[in-house]
């Protein structure tokens, strides 16, 4: 299989245009002299919560981190339950399994979020003390009859944003201003990515961001007391901070490219058998553009002979995963597990070529 002349993803194109104000950025803090917790990720920390249109945002060593604190932070302990989705590779399942909680598997829609019906369903009984709801592939959950669901139970609602920098509703509300928490990973290829680990949880609850910045750092009330337990050394450094700093302003731009990239291919791509989505607006940022088929390997394959890389986000649902040991053999998300052997992911970044788009779509539409 040759190597492919378009990628999924290229960080080295995005970085060019950047590198010397990245290593600027980089000798500043070298020369600072302070490294962790410092004036870059407080500055970044006040700029991010308000491009979310929230009040705080904690920055974290990583978006698992994220996941994990954001849920302890609101309240899940052993033995609570958290519904969520199954189809984002065990981010939010390893966070609740962490807190000592129950994950509650719950269906997705033919979007690949959080059905409300399903969601619905699952609390009717036994409420789940808290929701996760992922905004997968970068595309807005249905996010309005959940955080409506949320309300009228006294269940804490936390938005996993981890692929939804940005993305926002036709109102304006972007993905993290709807739940009690949302979270953030800045890993490298993410829409805004640092260049190493590095992650949020945001806010609009002073006490709830009070709780989140003890947790991120040991549990500490102050230096060296240890007032709330299941902290952790989970802190945003100093040099990601100036990074992530210094992307936040082309967020925006590069996801409306992301954006017309996907729109091209949901209008270009004519081939009975691949499924595309349809055609979006300001609430898809395209983190990943993933399209289905019966004949996934093949489809691979013949992508892979054109010089064109693909992936697949995600082959096994996390009921199926096999750590546990076929202790939910008998729960069936159909919808869920359709699309996990299906799905496969096209390129698309910012910096792709119209002409390096137009040869994906011609080779979708030659299989």
């Amino acid at each position: 299989m040759r190597e492919a002349d378009i990628p999924v993803n290229s960080l080295v194109r995005q970085l060019e245009p950047l590198r010397d104000a990245l290593l600027a950025a980089i000798t500043g803090v070298v020369d600072g002299g302070h490294y962790v917790l410092g004036t870059g990720v407080e500055a970044f920390e006040a700029a991010f919560a308000s491009y979310c249109g929230v009040t705080h945002c904690v920055g974290v060593a990583n978006g698992s981190d994220a996941l994990e604190l954001a849920l302890r932070a609101v309240g899940v302990a052993p033995g609570d339950r958290v519904a969520l989705p199954a189809n984002a590779a065990m981010y939010a399942t390893g966070a609740a399994l962490a807190c000592g909680a129950e994950p509650v598997f719950v269906d997705v829609t033919e979007a690949s979020t959080l059905d409300p019906d399903a969601l619905a369903r699952a609390c009717s009984g036994h409420a789940p003390r808290a929701v996760v709801v992922t905004h997968l592939y970068g595309r807005l959950a249905d996010i309005e009859p959940i955080a409506r669901l949320c309300a009228g139970q006294d269940i804490a609602l936390v938005e996993d944003c981890a692929q939804a920098h940005g993305a926002r509703t036709g109102d304006g509300r972007r993905a993290g201003a709807f739940g009690d928490a949302a979270t953030f990973s800045f890993y490298p290829t993410k829409n805004l990515g640092a260049l190493g680990d590095a992650g949020a949880v945001v806010c609009r609850d002073p006490r709830l961001a009070v709780r989140l910045r003890a947790l991120r750092q040991y549990g500490w009330e102050r230096k060296y007391v240890n007032a709330i337990a299941g902290g952790r050394n989970s802190r945003l450094d100093e040099l990601q901070a100036r990074v992530l700093a210094l992307k936040l302003p082309h967020l925006d731009e590069w996801n409306r490219r992301r954006r017309d990239i996907a729109n091209r291919y949901s209008r270009g791509i004519r081939n009975a058998r691949i499924a595309v989505p349809p055609p979006a607006g300001d609430e898809y940022v395209a983190h990943l553009y993933v399209v289905h088929s019966d004949d996934r390997d093949a489809l691979r394959a013949h992508l892979a002979q054109a010089g064109i890389g693909s992936d697949v986000h995600y082959p096994v649902p996390d009921h199926r995963q096999p750590c546990f040991d076929g202790r939910y053999r008998d729960l069936s998300l159909p919808v869920t597990e359709r699309q996990c052997a299906t799905a496969l992911t096209l390129p698309c970044f910012p910096e792709l070529t119209d002409d390096e788009v137009a040869e994906v779509i011609d080779a979708c539409n030659r299989f």
